[in-house]
């Protein structure tokens, strides 16, 4: 898919305008805090209307104003097709090829993306969260129903810690709980299938580019873990099986902590070098080179698995990488569409050939 025109009113800080990037590499420059990220920003929410910064969206529009617009038009799925996100203080309108839709979710399968900023380069470190919200999003994107999916869960799982702390106060409630397991189980072995079969190609693809970028002398591998021992090759409703005797066997302590510890929501993935957890034993640039890897490997799962190349989204991480890694990145993302953030323009390879828009407070050139 490409981007073909951004247009942006009383957005962040941007001046009201529009930008029409090339097919290849627009680098977007400037010094810092000028707006350049509100650019990548504003691609990334017609992936499905969440900030990629985990901003909300009353944030999203410029001080003393009522409403904030971006309108995209875009070549995606084999046709021209438009969308726009109006954002009030207190709704969201959200209009595809002319027609109102009920959430910005309905974006999804329609405009794909892929964003790398320098938190990710601290994926392998951090909590398991981190790593679940990066699968997540993944898999939200690849399909709709997905992220509806996943949507359902998370309101079960709230409904159900709720019940669980009630029964601590009024045990007489216990026999409630079952109604709520089954849904429960249902949704989330449907949430760790998808997950694995995810991770498979993931893994697959990851291996290949952490290949290149260590000279063929580290191994990478992505394991997923289930804390109710699901593994790949699982069917659905194997995983139903696992997960609901995983519920039975935790009731009391779920009673007792007043939340489910067995589920899709405290499971988590461990990457793997020549045989040994990245967390623990990587250096800091073998921990780059597997995220790298990893992001590289996303964008071409996403490719696959949608039959759309997705618009990559490179904000300020060309100055976390060395030479080495830059050029590796540069080299494997010149055939899609690319954004890239920056303070200082360099004459790298890779950003000879392109668009460039200057920032400066805002104001677009």
């Amino acid at each position: 898919m490409k981007v073909k025109r951004l247009e942006f009113k009383n957005y962040r800080n941007l001046v009201d305008g529009v930008i029409e990037p090339c097919e290849k590499i627009n680098v977007i420059y400037g010094n810092n805090a000028q707006g350049k990220t509100n650019i990548l920003e504003a691609l990334w929410l017609f992936c499905g209307g969440h900030s990629f910064k985990g901003s909300k969206e009353t944030e999203f529009i410029k001080f003393g104003e009522k409403f904030a617009r971006i309108k995209a038009s875009f070549f995606s799925q084999n046709r021209e097709q438009e969308a726009e996100i109006i954002f009030g203080a207190n709704k969201k309108e959200v209009v595809i090829n002319g027609v109102k839709k009920n959430s910005s979710a309905s974006l999804i399968e329609k405009f794909n993306a892929v964003v790398f900023s320098p938190e990710d380069l601290t994926l392998v470190k951090r909590g398991p969260s981190a790593r679940r919200r990066f699968i997540d999003s993944a898999i939200c994107r690849e399909k709709l129903k997905n992220a509806i999916l996943i949507s359902k869960y998370n309101q079960t799982l709230n409904q159900r810690n709720a019940l669980l702390k009630d029964i601590y106060r009024h045990p007489e409630l216990g026999s409630t709980l079952e109604i709520w397991d089954e849904t429960l189980c249902s949704l989330g072995s449907k949430i760790i299938f998808q997950r694995l079969k995810y991770i498979d190609k993931l893994s697959k693809d990851a291996q290949k580019y952490h290949f290149g970028i260590s000279d063929n002398t580290e191994e990478l591998k992505i394991v997923y873990y289930s804390n109710c021992f699901a593994k790949f090759g699982d069917s659905e409703d194997e995983i139903f099986d696992k997960i609901i005797s995983a519920f039975r066997e935790s009731k009391n302590e779920d009673i007792n902590s007043g939340y489910t510890n067995i589920g899709p929501h405290r499971d988590d993935f461990n990457i793997i070098i020549n045989n040994r957890k990245a967390k623990v034993f990587a250096s800091q640039g073998q921990q780059r080179s597997a995220v790298l890897s990893l992001k590289l490997a996303e964008a071409n799962v996403l490719s696959e698995l949608t039959g759309e190349s997705p618009v990559i989204l490179l904000d300020d991480v060309l100055s976390e990488l060395d030479k080495k890694r830059r050029d590796f990145l540069l080299n494997k993302i010149k055939n899609y569409q690319v954004f890239i953030t920056t303070c200082e323009l360099k004459e790298e390879e890779g950003l000879k050939e392109g668009k460039r828009f200057y920032v400066e407070e805002g104001k677009i050139s």
